[in-house]
């Protein structure tokens, strides 16, 4: 998929989660937003409030749809009831591009609700870039894949994450969800250098970039988006922006939600960065 397919990420600015608990401070209050980010699994329905809520904030808001339940990474191939559902709310938003994360969770039709990591192989690499043509061919948008925050490696891989998520994407010929929070938080659970990571990043493949807040246990970092982004974050941000240019930037924060101002103002930290973005890279 040719670069410019993801133009609209240098001007799409600063977004962040659409959260149940500020839907009545948006609808009311309107608020000067960039974009929203939605989670596509909490619209795929008939109807109803969820519905009802996305086409008010429709009429005044863009809207970039993000998924959680996609699982690249299967063996089997995309649900194709699941695309049917996924298309119909793609036509319902307008969303420029769709984005789900490079994992697996799901065997024969059993699902784990987990974002499980990948084993880093030659056939694995295969595999997901077939789904993930699929799925973009099917929806007639560009995707981009997410890295996910890891707990734990497969002894069988291949090559670094790094490297798999480069042969990914060029053979799926698809984008970058780049979350640097979730490549600190790997960096500190399997020791690497999270800086060499982000230097190896296709910057050609990168339609947006997730921030969030981690947790900090005695031999572990957890990815849980309950806090705000904290610095080590923030500086990998700051680098990811000089090499790839303006993106679009998108905070999340999914637990002990505050209110809908301090979410914000969070976000907007990441405007300290971007006026010194590399603008030839975008």
């Amino acid at each position: 998929m040719p670069a410019n397919h993801f133009n609209a990420h240098t001007e799409y600015g600063i977004g962040i989660g659409l959260r149940i608990p500020h839907y009545g401070h948006i609808l009311e209050k309107k608020p000067v937003v960039d974009w929203f980010e939605i989670i596509s699994e909490n619209y795929m329905v008939d109807g109803g409030r969820p519905l009802h809520v996305l086409d008010q904030i429709l009429e005044q808001y863009r809207v970039v749809q993000h998924g959680v339940s996609m699982y690249f990474g299967n063996a089997a191939r995309p649900n194709r009831d699941h695309l049917r559902r996924l298309k119909r709310l793609v036509k319902r938003t307008g969303t420029p591009w769709l984005s789900d994360h490079l994992c697996w969770g799901s065997v024969d039709g059993r699902f784990t609700h987990d974002l499980l990591p990948m084993p880093y192989s030659w056939e694995a690499v295969e595999w997901t870039a077939r789904n993930i043509r699929e799925v973009q061919d099917t929806l007639g948008i560009p995707v981009a894949v997410e890295n996910v925050s890891s707990y734990a490696e497969f002894h069988a891989s291949e090559m670094t994450e790094w490297e798999f998520l480069s042969e990914v994407v060029e053979r799926a010929d698809c984008g970058i969800l780049l979350d640097v929070n979730n490549i600190y938080v790997s960096s500190k659970n399997h020791v690497f250098d999270p800086y060499v990571y982000l230097d190896a990043v296709p910057t050609e493949r990168v339609a947006q970039i997730h921030i969030a807040g981690h947790t900090k246990f005695e031999r572990y970092i957890l990815d849980t988006h309950d806090h705000p982004v904290l610095n080590p974050v923030w500086k990998l941000y700051g680098h990811a922006i000089q090499r790839i240019g303006r993106t679009a930037t998108l905070l999340e924060w999914d637990d002990r939600i505050p209110s809908f101002d301090e979410v914000h103002a969070e976000a907007l930290k990441a405007n300290r960065f971007l006026p010194h973005a590399n603008t030839i890279a975008a």
